[in-house]
């Protein structure tokens, strides 16, 4: 199976069973999926927090970089496409396509 190339156009959400929690023990936020937990750094958690499908790689970069410095958009891309090989994130448009799909089946 193929992944979707993640562009700074695509609107990257959380695939389906995965979410982005609290977790109380931890004090954190965490990634769950079927397989586990992802414990991802501050910043990776807000950037995972914006992936709603809605708003672009561009416009999440642009968000993060009012509140915090540095933040370099080819650095939000990179770490998007990491979490999309892993299968955490994918393309709005990605599941649009796999629900036609399955509703052609």
């Amino acid at each position: 199976m193929t992944v979707a190339v993640m562009t700074a156009e695509s609107r990257p959400r959380l695939r389906r069973g995965v979410r982005l929690v609290f977790d109380a023990a931890r004090g954190q936020r965490v990634l769950l999926y079927p397989e586990g937990v992802l414990v991802p750094n501050e910043t990776a958690a807000d950037v995972l927090a914006r992936c709603d499908g809605a708003t672009t790689v561009v416009e999440i970069a642009a968000a993060l970089a009012r509140e915090y410095e540095g933040v370099e958009p080819d650095d939000i891309l990179t770490l998007l496409t990491r979490l999309a090989e892993r299968r955490f994130v994918e393309a709005a448009t990605d599941a649009a396509s796999k629900d036609a799909e399955v509703a052609h089946e």
